[in-house]
């Protein structure tokens, strides 16, 4: 029996037997979240007690390959914290886990971490994001290839939980 057309079918899925409902993807789409943020913020922890793995293409560098900055053990570990925090947030948005959260915090929280990581996708218009000018550095290849999809998949998928929520 084929499904019949009502007020609560979806019009993005509406498939003999199969029924999905927008709030059916909060789980899914917060599961994928708090791993990556998982990911990336144990790949920080990594780097901030001195892994090398990775980090070679990791750090802004000028055009004759100069790093930027030169982020330390306190800055990597921030990162990975802030990470962390937003993953465990996205995990509470998603209704995985359930903690209180102040009310300013629950309305507009995961539209800031969608933010930062849209912003981040787009860049500083010189050496980070989509619109970067240095493009031909090992970071600068990496960033357009990996670094910056990346954050705008995260911005993505952020906006359509807060939209879902």
């Amino acid at each position: 029996m084929l499904l019949k057309k009502t007020e609560s079918t979806p019009l993005f899925c509406n498939l003999a037997f199969i029924k999905i409902e927008p709030t059916d993807m909060k789980p899914l789409i917060g599961s994928v979240l708090f791993i990556i943020m998982v990911f990336l913020s144990g790949i920080h922890i990594y780097w901030g007690f001195g892994g090398k793995w990775g980090s070679a293409a990791t750090i802004p560098t000028k055009g004759n390959n100069v790093p930027l900055i030169k982020p330390g053990f306190f800055d990597c570990l921030v990162v990975a914290i802030g990470l962390l925090s937003f993953g465990f947030f996205i995990l509470i948005k998603a209704g995985i886990v359930v903690f209180g959260l102040p009310g300013w915090l629950s309305d507009y929280g995961l539209w800031v971490i969608s933010a930062i990581f849209l912003l981040r996708a787009i860049g500083e218009f010189n050496y980070v994001g989509f619109f970067k000018k240095v493009k031909s550095t090992r970071f600068g290849v990496m960033d357009t290839k990996y670094y910056s999809p990346l954050c705008l998949l995260l911005a993505i998928l952020g906006i359509i939980l807060g939209l879902i929520n």
